[in-house]
């Protein structure tokens, strides 16, 4: 509700905009006339093809965000055409001609006669006169509508969205009906304030284009990573994170090794598991809920499209994943050999991809995981978080088992307890009229960093690199939000500190390296340590150099480096760093960046 009335306000102050000027002589040659029969229908018209051009521009806007291999190229053009808009107002006039012209062809039309040559009613061409104004309006608007436009586009094109939009339209026609009602006085006046907002627009070209200039050079590898469509935008990360919330002060542990973000409220449906029952089977299954909708998914992969209806008479697995997600990574041999032991009995494995991280909206990036990690089962691409939504799902990874009648029955979040899981497949594989099921649960042997965690020796939490959740940072100062700035990594640090060295840009979700020779510090508690990463410009790998307690990691060393600590960092991905072989202790963990453009997630231990 209240992002309605934001987008009411926006729209009520796009008066106070000199963009707003070609619209008002409309709304001011009908102030001598009746308000109800000329300006109320002008405002309705202008306002309803206002939301409706708008909404086509969401629909666009999505688009463009999923064409993420190129959200580069895109971000680019579309930045720098902004920016000459704003510059040169004649390229502004020419780029919103063909509306313009469309309008007052429709406005003179309006005037003029009704269908068969009748003279219109009042109302008609009032009506018809609002909707060549919305058509004049439409490539002026604030920045209010700008985030509505940008919401949609990362989140999917609504209902909501046309909704929030026609919210926008109904403030400016509020606005503009007081307008029309004190009459020519106010015109005067905005008309006064045109040539301070003239050189204050040009003044914000100038500087975009700037921007432009380095972004396309690769003068700031920093500055390309947060404005690339296709990269971790701050705008696009925030909106991620509005969509799947994350309280970090309600952690559940479902198992010794099994850890999963909770949202505050659902305490009560994380602890509605089915527990075992005598014999080794589990008792009887609850009706959770019917199974939602599969739609919404912008990308199928393994599989064409599938609906939950014509799944009827299969038992269903839904596995919510993302593949920076060591909980998620843990739990995939399991989900991969039940998908594998039960297809012929009539399982059905689903896999929804729903990011966490920006990066993983991107296409090939899934697709690349997908190969590697060797899921042969359908899996849909949620990065709208559509079926997220339907599910109500908080959690990575979530697991939800849907009977051959299409009833949610069970659901587990997080890793572990993979034995009950199965017998829960099992037992609504024999509701379904399965025959005798296979004598063995399935084993399996996980390898790098699907292996399970050391829950004994486990005592580093998962710990982000980016200030708005980063925790016991101690390079001195603190973190330089958003700036570059140099650190120091100190020479002592305590269990669960980490530290920065060298000059990077701390961002809210994650921090880029500006110059070579960058460094992070952690004194971790593991037998593992992974680190997510990826490079700000894609084609430009990162090498990366290791040392446990100042020394080459010899045996201890992960999948991702050599003994001698020397590795790449060639995608957007976790890396596995360390897997120590011997007794675990508290170690000095250091990671030397040799190349500039390394951008660090956050850590996570096993």
């Amino acid at each position: 509700m209240l992002l309605f009335v934001v987008a009411y306000l926006g729209g009520v102050l796009t008066i106070l905009s000199p963009c707003i000027l070609p619209v008002l002589p409309f709304v001011f040659a009908r102030g001598d006339r009746p308000f109800m029969k000329n300006g109320l229908p002008l405002l309705i018209g202008m306002a309803l093809t206002f939301a409706a051009v708008a909404s086509l521009a969401a629909v666009g806007g999505g688009w463009a965000v999923q064409a993420n291999q190129y959200g580069r190229v895109v971000a680019i053009v579309l930045m720098a055409l902004f920016g000459l808009a704003l510059l040169l107002p004649g390229l502004s006039e020419r780029l919103a001609r063909p509306l313009v012209g469309w309008g007052e062809r429709l406005s003179a039309s309006a005037e003029t006669t009704g269908a068969g040559g009748s003279p219109r009613s009042a109302f008609g061409t009032s009506l018809l006169l609002g909707v060549a104004t919305g058509l004049l309006w439409a490539p002026c608007a604030g920045p209010i509508l700008g985030l509505v436009l940008t919401g949609a586009a990362l989140g999917g094109a609504s209902v909501r969205t046309s909704l929030l939009l026609l919210a926008y339209a109904a403030g400016a026609a509020t606005s503009l009906a007081g307008a029309l009602l004190v009459g020519g006085r106010l015109f005067k006046a905005m008309k006064r304030s045109l040539g301070a907002g003239e050189w204050i627009r040009r003044g914000i070209g100038a500087a975009l284009l700037c921007g432009v200039a380095a972004i396309a050079l690769g003068l700031d590898t920093g500055v390309l990573a947060q404005l690339s469509l296709a990269g971790t935008a701050s705008v696009e990360q925030a909106l991620i994170d509005k969509v799947r919330p994350r309280d970090e002060s309600t952690l559940v542990t479902t198992g010794p090794d099994s850890t999963v973000m909770m949202a505050p409220g659902n305490a009560m449906m994380a602890a509605n598991t089915a527990m075992r029952a005598e014999g080794g089977g589990v008792a009887a299954l609850p009706v959770e809920d019917q199974a939602p909708s599969l739609d919404g998914a912008v990308q199928w992969l393994n599989s064409p499209p599938l609906r939950m209806d014509a799944l009827r008479g299969k038992v269903v697995l839904i596995d919510f994943w993302t593949y920076s997600c060591i909980n998620c990574l843990r739990a995939l041999p399991y989900v991969r050999a039940w998908a594998e032991k039960y297809k012929d009995k009539g399982l059905v494995v689903i896999g929804v991809h729903a990011p966490e991280f920006a990066f993983e909206k991107k296409l090939d990036n899934v697709r690349k995981a997908v190969k590697d990690l060797q899921l042969d089962y359908p899996v849909a691409v949620d990065n709208d978080y559509a079926i997220w939504r339907a599910f109500r799902n908080e959690y990575w990874p979530a697991h939800y088992f849907i009977d051959a009648q299409g009833r949610i029955r069970h659901h587990h979040f997080g890793e572990g307890a993979y034995d009950e899981s199965e017998q829960v497949i099992r037992q609504l594989l024999a509701e379904a009229g399965q025959g005798a099921m296979p004598a063995e649960l399935v084993k399996v042997e996980a390898q790098g960093a699907q292996v399970a965690a050391d829950g004994a020796n486990l005592r580093s939490p998962e710990t982000y690199i980016g200030y708005e959740r980063a925790e016991n940072f101690v390079s001195p100062g603190g973190p330089v939000r958003g700036k570059v700035h140099g650190y120091t990594a100190p020479s002592r640090l305590e269990a669960n500190q980490w530290a920065l060295g060298g000059s990077w840009t701390v961002g809210g979700q994650s921090a880029v390296l500006d110059k070579a020779r960058g460094r992070i510090a952690y004194r971790f508690h593991a037998r593992d340590l992974h680190l997510v990463l990826g490079s700000t410009t894609p084609g430009h790998p990162v090498r990366i150099k290791v040392t446990i307690d100042g020394k080459p990691p010899g045996d201890d060393h992960g999948i991702d480096i050599d003994a001698q600590g020397n590795g790449v960092v060639d995608g957007q991905r976790l890396y596995q760093l360390v897997r120590q072989r011997g007794a675990v202790a508290d170690r000095r963990f250091e990671i030397e960046f040799l190349d500039p453009g390394v951008e660090a997630f956050a850590f996570t231990f096993g």
